[in-house]
């Protein structure tokens, strides 16, 4: 009721509106401010001579967040005389132009005539009640002539928004959109999910603190709170603890070009780039916030996890402790078997008693090796004291080559060969040799690790000083953050390799414990049955998953192209080590030497970074990398084919081309080696034709066609099923970090297919195969 009562706070900002109006004495050159009504559209011409001023009132309530949002559009594209906007509110002042100008890559300019912006909310406090606001919008312009505008300016009745309520909105780069949202008292942690359905035009989401003014510009959306690119999905969690107001702004703002989410320039500007386009560009975008998983999540996963991994440590230590039963009852029972690893006294067995201490591991005469079976040797020369016959000192003037029993190059190009054929080195020398694996791998783990280290900390510190989350490529929808780290559940599942990988230590310290005991005792089985044991090999293994697990977990800190090798390298060593592991455990005097392994390795890296670099879009590197397949392939194929004995240099191929012609072309005989020679061409085969089908692949994809199915498979070796493996394993990993939902990286710009140089490992390491 007016009667009797104190005026409403309409009345007043009316009558002062009008008390301004006539202070100034008319319509000047100035501008007197004229009273405006929000949501009814204004349309006037300004000039050099004439400027129009408009004046807002309106009043907020406690509690209540009033935005009002500001639309401006002009005819003029004359960019010499812009029409130019100042807002001014109680805070801060707001000031644009139109044509409003955004630049592109390469100086490229784009120009809007239609312009909106959302004014920085000003919400009273509780203790000052209803509060009265007065906008005061200027439109002026320098120009000589008349240029018309039209102008609207109308109150947001959704810039709330809600958890869990999904709220739909159009933007473009003239018409940015910010929303507030305020944390409710249950929740610490939130997820802002937005989606939309078309990959282009890019845009940015950007999380900022109620400060004015908003930055909802492209060129100034980075300057504050945390952003990413998006193309149709992105997903950032916000954490309660990083805004004290507990609560934050959401803009969403739409780049001039699709060049920062991996997009053409639009075809209508190639050739002008001095040239302006009001080019339209909208998008439909999507948002809904809703709450993140809570600490006590956290802390349940951790304990889970350790606990899944501590229980193959429990399992481990039964196992071993009902071994250690099993084989004290057989002991004192008397009855052991070779499995059972230890027990009988070399002194009891009469093959053992009557060995040289010189003689190598498992040494069998020719006429054991030829028909199968194991014979005890018979004494040499007769017992002493007895009568020499004369035809046995004249058989000691002939030679009767004993080096044929040693000589490695008779022994290995055999038809038939057997364990004790390839273990005749001194067991020590060989068992040294295998501990170099294990120092080696050492040495390179720490010089691999601490500059990985460094570089993944200067990362974090990065995204947490800019917030830039474009540097990293995770899965933000799967991301969740814990203390200084963006994506701790990342870190956390590469536990397991670590744990594991200790276990794995363990259980061989174990295994070479027993060993050495049993032959401290000269045990029977340990000395004259099974296969040589050598454990340099697993303890490199060891190290090596041990090391898969830190550096994945260093990758996982930030991913990206810059450290993608971190979490692949010793993917790589692992795989080649399981081969050297199988081929030595039967073949441990022809076994490759650490040096050359590793140095296998080295190239095998250089070729995946190579590919990463060149791989996606360069024939060239394609072209290259399948004639050194298909050379290595040859080589490798001879090396195996001959045991290790046919010379590896530069004239191998040409040695392999004189045999291939002497033994198939000029006379064809059968091969030496029939099994061998039926497993390579068949493995050979395998090789080409995953070659051909490779380059197949690129020649489209270098034509501008669509790969058919899948990443180009570039070789595989036949005997290394398990490396393939291990290869697609890693590419399906990489793929999945790579295509981050929040990033506008997506399955257009996937990551080029790296792993293509993977199979090259299995040549390399059987290349350095040495005697």
């Amino acid at each position: 009721m007016a009667s009797g009562g104190a005026p409403g706070p309409g009345a007043l900002l009316c009558a002062l509106l009008w008390a301004v109006a006539a202070a100034a004495g008319g319509d000047g050159p100035g501008g007197s401010p004229l009273p405006g009504t929000f949501g009814r559209v204004y349309r006037g011409t300004v000039s050099i001579n004439a400027e129009r001023v408009y004046a807002f009132a309106y009043s907020s309530e406690p509690g209540q967040v009033d935005a009002v949002r500001v639309y401006v559009n002009s005819s003029s594209e004359n960019l010499q005389y812009p029409v130019l906007f100042v807002v001014r509110q109680q805070k801060g002042v707001l000031s644009w132009q139109v044509p409003l100008i955004f630049r592109g890559l390469y100086q490229r300019t784009y120009n809007y005539q239609e312009v909106s912006r959302t004014l920085c909310p000003s919400e009273p406090t509780p203790e000052m009640g209803p509060s009265d606001q007065i906008i005061f919008v200027d439109v002026a312009s320098m120009a000589p002539f008349n240029i018309g505008y039209e102008l609207l300016v109308t109150r947001l009745k959704n810039f709330q928004l809600e958890t869990n309520k999904a709220f739909n909105f159009t933007a473009s780069p003239s018409q940015p959109q910010y929303f507030l949202y305020k944390f409710p008292q249950d929740v610490d942690s939130v997820i802002i999910k937005v989606v939309s359905d078309a990959v282009y035009p890019c845009s940015v989401v950007s999380v900022q603190d109620i400060v004015c003014p908003v930055y909802d510009l492209d060129h100034n959306v980075e300057f504050n709170g945390v952003y990413q690119s998006m193309t149709k999905q992105a997903a950032i969690t916000v954490q309660r603890k990083d805004f004290p107001g507990e609560q934050f702004f959401v803009v969403f703002v739409i780049k001039p070009e699709d060049y920062a989410c991996g997009g053409s320039v639009p075809s209508s500007i190639h050739g002008n780039v001095n040239r302006t386009w009001n080019l339209q560009r909208t998008k439909n975008l999507q948002v809904t916030i809703v709450p993140s998983i809570k600490k006590s999540v956290y802390v349940q996963a951790m304990f889970f996890s350790f606990l899944s991994f501590l229980s193959f440590y429990l399992g481990s230590v039964v196992v071993a402790f009902v071994h250690y039963i099993r084989v004290r009852r057989k002991a004192s029972a008397g009855r052991l078997s070779p499995e059972d690893g230890s027990g009988i006294m070399a002194s009891s067995h009469p093959i053992t008693a009557s060995t040289p201490e010189g003689s190598s591991y498992g040494a069998i005469d020719e006429s054991s090796s030829s028909g199968g079976h194991q014979l005890s040797s018979p004494e040499r020369g007769p017992p002493a004291g007895s009568d020499t016959d004369s035809s046995v000192e004249e058989e000691s003037d002939f030679d009767t080559m004993p080096e044929i029993e040693s000589d490695k190059n008779v022994i290995r190009t055999k038809v038939f060969l057997y364990l004790s054929d390839l273990s005749r080195k001194d067991r020590r020398i060989v068992s040294k040799k295998y501990k170099i694996y294990f120092w080696n791998i050492i040495t390179i783990a720490v010089f691999y690790a601490l500059p990985v280290i460094q570089l993944v900390i200067t990362y974090q510190t990065v995204v947490n000083v800019t917030g830039n989350q474009d540097i990293c490529y995770y899965n933000f929808l799967c991301a969740h953050p814990l203390g200084v780290l963006s994506a701790f559940n990342n870190i956390l599942s590469n536990v397991g390799h670590m744990l594991l990988g200790f276990l794995f230590l363990l259980i061989v310290l174990r295994r070479d414990i027993l060993h050495r005991r049993a032959m401290e005792i000269k045990d029977v089985y340990t000395l004259d049955y099974g296969i040589p044991k050598h454990f340099g090999l697993f303890y490199a293994m060891g190290i090596a998953l041990m090391m898969e697990g830190v550096l994945s977990a260093c990758y996982h800190v930030c991913p990206n192209y810059s450290n993608f090798q971190f979490d692949t390298s010793f993917m790589y060593m692992i795989a080649g080590l399981c081969m050297l592991k199988l081929y030595q455990t039967r073949h441990p005097d022809i076994n490759a030497s650490a040096y050359s392994a590793y140095a296998s390795f080295a190239v095998v890296i250089c070729l995946a970074v190579l590919g990463v670099v060149f791989g996606k879009n360069d024939m060239w590197f394609w072209i290259i990398f399948s004639m050194i397949h298909v050379l290595a392939s040859l080589a490798l194929s001879t090396q195996i084919y001959y045991m290790g004995r046919f010379k590896i240099d530069l004239g191998i191929f040409r040695r392999a081309a004189m045999v291939l012609y002497t033994d198939c072309i000029q006379q064809c005989s059968r091969p030496m080696y029939m099994d061998r020679m039926v497993l390579l061409i068949v493995g050979n085969l395998v090789n080409w034709s995953l070659s051909g089908a490779n380059s197949y692949q690129v020649r489209c994809i270098g034509c501008g066609l669509e790969a058919t199915q899948g990443p180009c498979l570039s070789s595989g070796v036949s005997s290394c099923a398990q490396w393939l493996t291990m290869a697609e394993f890693a590419r399906q990993r990489a793929e999945a970090n790579m295509l981050s939902l929040g990033c506008c990286i997506g399955p257009e710009t996937s990551p080029p297919t790296y792993w293509g140089s993977l199979s090259v490992t299995c040549c390399c390491i059987w290349l350095s195969t040495s005697s």
